[in-house]
């Protein structure tokens, strides 16, 4: 597929870099020539300096003949107009980041449809849903729903103390609908056999029926109530539309953030929610404010390495879970070894997002997990693949590539060697990233 990214920034070099890698010829527009050197000296991509918005950038290199756009600048303004002028010159799809919220009212679908644009992301929510998820569920690290909520992802660590460690997993008794698929262990990503044993510390993804999975996440719990008093330390985009959806569902939400403005402009959309203006590293102010005895601290700042201190900080008072944002994703592994529980990145997430459409077609959702170590992917099963009919165990599936669950109709069945695919099953695939190109070839 060809496909034009315009903008240079995190998320726009993490697409380039992750589509290139998948085989897809990328064209990368930049008008910052910093930026754009870096993506050229270290991406096997084109990159072009100038303006992603011009009709005429995109006539004189011969980019009207792209499949998809993808306008991912710093400006929401800039993005749409690029979608609108690549629609226009007859790129099929295109793709916007867009922050602002006021352009995603009521109409937005018919606004975005006017303007030649097939999807907006909104990084910023995208991360602030994801970590209302996690925090509906008290023991996940992360959690990923599929086949229209039939069919859940749940990561835990596992305890020294857990009945399931030192077993092998073709041993394990764990309850209907629910199957092992993935265990970080120290860094690295393992697609799990039948000979294999969960070790303490272990990061393990399970995947089944969304009601197995939420009662025997309970298994894995510190706690066995629910989080009900959330501090939110930063009020950017993320933390306001955090505090809103908490705030929503119930949950008692109390932000800190320096300043004042974003603190009136929060305290003016949540009902029952505490905004205080103040230092999150004011350690008096967090003692006084009773971080110690909230059950989860997200720390949103901009800054990786003052989230990194305020979570270790809330941990060492006493807060039962801490959730970070990153922005550089090689500070993921490092956070996890030193005792932050979940740590998010919004570029991945939305990197996850925007695969998704690219590989449109059978392909439903998609997700990055621990850092891009690992995906899960929704795929439908095409009438064209070769595995349909025939047995999974001799289905000559590649290594590395395990199928937590099908969804057939209404019927959710978690498969075994003895499970023969259908054209039309939903299967939920979790695999590691370089195997991607061979998934949907065999699926």
């Amino acid at each position: 597929m060809r496909i034009v990214i315009v903008g240079a920034g995190k998320v726009g070099f993490s697409l380039a870099q992750r589509l290139s890698e998948e085989g897809h010829e990328i064209t990368v527009i930049e008008q910052d020539e910093e930026r754009r050197l870096i993506v050229q000296n270290s991406l096997d991509v084109m990159t072009i300096s100038g303006n992603g918005a011009s009709p005429q950038i995109l006539a004189d290199f011969g980019l009207l003949k792209a499949d998809l756009m993808v306008a991912v600048t710093d400006r929401d303004e800039v993005n749409m107009i690029a979608c609108m002028a690549a629609k226009q010159a007859g790129i099929s799809r295109t793709i916007a980041r867009v922050r602002n919220q006021e352009y995603a009212g009521r109409n937005q679908l018919d606004f975005n449809k006017a303007l030649g644009i097939d999807l907006t992301i909104n990084p910023e929510m995208v991360t602030a849903v994801e970590i209302s998820r996690i925090l509906l569920t008290p023991a996940a690290l992360d959690v990923e729903d599929f086949g229209d909520g039939k069919v859940r992802l749940l990561e835990v660590r596992v305890r020294a103390e857990s009945p399931y460690v030192n077993i092998e997993l073709k041993r394990l008794t764990l309850p209907d609908q629910v199957l092992v698929v993935g265990i970080l262990r120290q860094n690295r990503m393992i697609i799990p056999h039948g000979t294999d044993c969960l070790l303490p510390q272990d990061s393990v993804f399970f995947v089944g029926a969304q009601a197995s999975i939420e009662e025997f996440s309970e298994h894995f719990s510190e706690t066995k109530t629910k989080i009900q008093r959330v501090m939110i330390i930063g009020a950017g985009r993320i933390g306001r539309h955090l505090a809103k959806i908490l705030d929503q569902v119930g949950i008692s939400v109390k932000v800190i953030e320096k300043s004042r403005e974003r603190c009136n402009e929060l305290a003016k959309t949540i009902d029952k929610g505490l905004v205080l203006c103040g230092d999150g590293t004011d350690i008096d102010l967090l003692i006084e404010e009773g971080v110690g005895e909230t059950d989860a601290v997200v720390c949103l700042t901009s800054d990786d390495k003052l989230n990194l201190l305020l979570a270790l900080l809330a941990k060492d008072l006493g807060t039962q879970k801490t959730i970070v944002r990153v922005g550089r994703s090689e500070y993921m592994s490092l956070m996890g070894k030193v005792g932050v529980d979940v740590i998010l990145s919004p570029r991945l997430l939305t990197a996850g997002v925007i695969l998704r459409q690219v590989r449109q077609g059978e392909v439903v959702s998609v997700s990055l997990l621990e850092g891009a170590k690992a995906e899960a992917m929704e795929i439908v099963v095409s009438a064209k693949s070769s595995i349909i009919g025939r047995k999974l165990k001799d289905a000559k599936i590649p290594d590395n590539i395990l199928i937590g669950a099908l969804v057939r109709g209404n019927e959710l069945i978690i498969p075994d060697g003895n499970t023969i695919l259908q054209a039309g099953d939903r299967a939920v695939i979790f695999t590691l990233p370089n195997l991607v190109k061979k998934i949907c070839k065999t699926f």
